[in-house]
């Protein structure tokens, strides 16, 4: 840092008189209009705050590296995922329905978005701690969303509400066991995985394409909060994974990521015994397990919350070559929606912020517009014959596609022979859970219920979870009418 004395100056360069006194006639006289230092300084006070996100407001990141260590090249051409690459990224960890101001240890699934700077563009892979989601079209999402946030009337979160959606919604029973279980609330960012949770495609060099899941596990290992660990934190800490994850960073215990793939042929996805794009549901390892990639590290916080957390933008759009969408119903309207949300909360040329910026070079034809700061020239039009840029096929193949055919409808997924709503979070607490844990979830769920939620909904409560597990279901019911 340099030891050149610094001076206050207008946001455009001039120095300025004073920090402290407004020009006035005389010192007891009025303000005048032409300090227009003080007009300047209030000003951009009261425009200092951009709109928050709708989902995902309350969190934090951190900037670190990517590294490949394992060799999957035969199933993408992806730059950055060639053996032995190094690539530097952005992580942003959240809640997803609190606010700014919301305490970080609330029952919440965790926002994990990664932002990759490769040399083939921006790469964006935005995801959750669990590997599913509530509702697997994407009508229905701004409607969960809506049920988690606040009552019309009183401003007020609402438990009743939760339930009523969740309740006429069965295929939320997944991540709703997810929810309720321990892992509804990791003790620190640090200690739980992330997941891309939709299925992508890659393509390798020869044009192959192949269905593949993202799994990051913490090398921290996995450790939760209880409901009365959580409570207590959000009354004395309310920013505490906010807080623990900069200070580790300060003091050098660099949080790290084992990245980790599972690959379906692309024939498969015809005739596997359930809907493979389908959000609510996990891929079984027994069936594709997992293969290692590589090692996701953060090692350096921002300097600027706001020019470097707050106002990065992370959309499933960006996508390189190697890598490309499915059929899964709410990544194509995901596609759509979170380039959207970036032009409505930070304007069109988002894009030039220096956060979202990409590291190699950008020749786009996009023009104009709020809060533009790269240069334009001349052609701003294509096709064209005055030496503007033009589309090369051979850097980005038209091979990350697939075929489908029908008529125009409004239905679910076909029913296959393993599609059921309520049999992976059946296995979740009957397989994977253990007698403590399955204890938890149910103290966890009726300590939940009981706080507002009423009939009929509350009856709707407990047919839900009798049909994830009948005995789950009796023990909610007995903790919730004589508890």
């Amino acid at each position: 840092m340099s030891d050149e004395k610094k001076f206050t100056t207008t946001d455009a360069g001039i120095p300025v008189n004073s920090d402290e006194h407004s020009l006035t006639v005389g010192p007891d006289g009025p303000i005048l209009l032409q300090d227009h230092y003080l007009i300047e300084q209030m000003a951009q006070f009261n425009r200092e705050r951009i709109p928050e996100r709708q989902p995902h407001a309350k969190g934090s990141g951190a900037f670190g590296v990517f590294e490949v260590t394992h060799d999957v090249s035969k199933y993408t051409k992806a730059k950055f995922l060639q053996p032995g690459t190094t690539t530097e990224t952005l992580a942003r960890f959240s809640t997803v329905a609190g606010e700014r101001g919301s305490p970080d240890t609330w029952r919440d699934p965790r926002g994990f978005s990664v932002k990759f700077y490769t040399e083939e563009g921006n790469y964006d892979l935005v995801g959750n701690n669990t590997p599913v989601f509530f509702v697997r079209d994407p009508l229905k999402f701004q409607h969960f969303i809506r049920s988690q946030k606040r009552l019309a009337a009183n401003n007020l979160r609402d438990h009743d509400m939760q339930w009523d959606f969740w309740t006429l919604s069965p295929e939320s029973a997944h991540q709703v066991t997810y929810l309720m279980g321990d892992r509804g609330i990791p003790r620190t960012w640090r200690n739980m995985n992330g997941y891309g949770s939709h299925t992508f495609m890659w393509v390798n060099a020869e044009g192959e394409k192949f269905w593949v899941k993202y799994h990051f596990h913490t090398n921290q290992g996995i450790e939760n909060f209880t409901e009365e660990e959580a409570t207590k934190m959000a009354g004395e800490e309310s920013d505490f994974h906010t807080k623990d994850l900069y200070e580790a960073i300060e003091r050098g215990e660099h949080p790290s990521w084992t990245l980790f793939v599972q690959i379906m042929p692309f024939k498969d996805a015809e005739t596997y015994r359930f809907n493979p794009f389908d959000l609510t549901k996990v891929w079984p390892h027994s069936d594709y397990p997992l293969i290692e990639v590589g090692q996701f590290t953060l090692n350096r916080n921002p300097t600027d919350f706001h020019t470097e957390i707050e106002q990065a933008a992370f959309q499933p759009n960006n996508l390189v070559p190697g890598i490309g969408v499915s059929p899964d119903k709410m990544l194509l309207a995901r596609i759509f929606s979170y380039a959207d949300a970036h032009r409505a909360r930070l304007g069109v040329n988002y894009q030039q912020i220096p956060v979202n910026k990409p590291k190699c070079p950008v020749y786009s034809y996009s023009k104009d517009g709020a809060m533009r700061t790269e240069n334009v020239s001349d052609p701003v039009y294509a096709p064209n014959s005055k030496g503007g840029p033009h589309a090369d096929p051979s850097r980005n193949r038209n091979d990350d596609t697939w075929a489908s055919q029908g008529d125009m409808v409004r239905q679910a997924y076909t029913l296959r022979r393993d599609d059921d709503d309520f049999g992976q979070a059946r296995a979740l607490v009957r397989e994977v859970m253990n007698d403590e844990e399955r204890e938890r979830l149910v103290s966890n769920i009726a300590g939940h219920v009981k706080d507002g939620v009423k009939e009929p909904v509350l009856s709707r409560v407990f047919e839900y979870w009798r049909n994830i597990d009948q005995e789950i279901g009796d023990r909610v019911e007995k903790a919730v009418r004589e508890g």
